[in-house]
């Protein structure tokens, strides 16, 4: 983004964001209005509340160590699976319907039986987050793999290489960056499966603030708790840009290639 127009957009992001507040607090006053859609004043005591008693930050650390977990588990078995299938053709063409099968399948469809399995605690949550990061690297992964191009596979086979230095000489270096798109762009989805897990049962998470507050007819705890997951996503997507600018400085900018001298 030009730097001259950084503050002018910013400022324009706060102008939208406080008219937002300021018409959703006048909509609140309106008469059975704030049953509904409560009140930013509302929420933001909600908020207050939580972090006084210490509730905001017992559910979130949960929530994050959820999504952690099941991203670092699905990442690696992923990139792993997609290593292992993707070179081997006749291998993939035997799995590949059952991938797909099992890929199609909603992944909340999944939590009841997840639950059978793991129970409801923290590793249903983690397992689930896993299964949904794992199809988003895997597919990537063996993406990258197959489109290594054949005649520069058959150069270093002609340089007399064994199958394990195409392999790791080859294959790997290529696909490596598919992989690493798969594993920056699931990083989002492994708090997806997490929340859906708490939302379908537990009795920790930001999830499960959020039910609980349903439950009870308290929208200014289902609005706090659906914040704070925004707050978390945001975070999150942040963190991912940044990864991305650090593991691409590598790549052209398109613009400034095609800017005349």
């Amino acid at each position: 983004m030009n730097a001259k127009r950084t503050p002018r957009i910013f400022a324009w992001r706060l102008g939208l964001f406080l008219a937002i507040v300021a018409v959703w607090q006048a909509l609140s006053a309106l008469h059975g209005m704030a049953f509904y859609i409560s009140s930013p004043s509302a929420i933001w005591l909600r908020e207050g509340q939580w972090l006084a008693d210490g509730t905001l930050l017992f559910h979130t650390s949960i929530t994050v160590e959820e999504t952690l977990g099941g991203f670092v588990l699905g990442a690696v078995a992923g990139v792993v699976a997609g290593f292992v299938i993707g070179p081997q053709r006749e291998l993939g063409e035997v799995v590949d319907p059952f991938i797909v099968a099992v890929y199609s399948i909603p992944k909340v469809a999944l939590a009841p039986l997840f639950i059978v399995w793991f129970g409801v605690g923290i590793w249903m949550k983690i397992i689930l987050a896993t299964v949904t990061v794992f199809f988003i690297v895997f597919f990537n992964t063996v993406a990258g793999v197959r489109n290594v191009d054949p005649d520069l596979i058959n150069a270093v086979w002609l340089m007399g290489a064994s199958s394990r230095d195409v392999l790791l000489k080859v294959i790997v270096p290529h696909a490596l960056s598919a992989a690493l798109t798969g594993v920056r762009i699931s990083i989002p989805y492994a708090l997806i499966g997490a929340v859906v897990g708490e939302l379908i049962a537990s009795n920790r998470g930001i999830g499960y603030l959020i039910s609980s507050a349903a439950s009870q007819f308290d929208t200014a705890g289902v609005f706090a708790a659906l914040i704070v997951l925004t707050i978390l996503a945001t975070i999150l997507n942040a963190l991912v840009n940044f990864v991305d600018r650090r593991t691409s400085v590598w790549k052209v900018d398109a613009n400034l290639s095609l800017r005349p001298n």
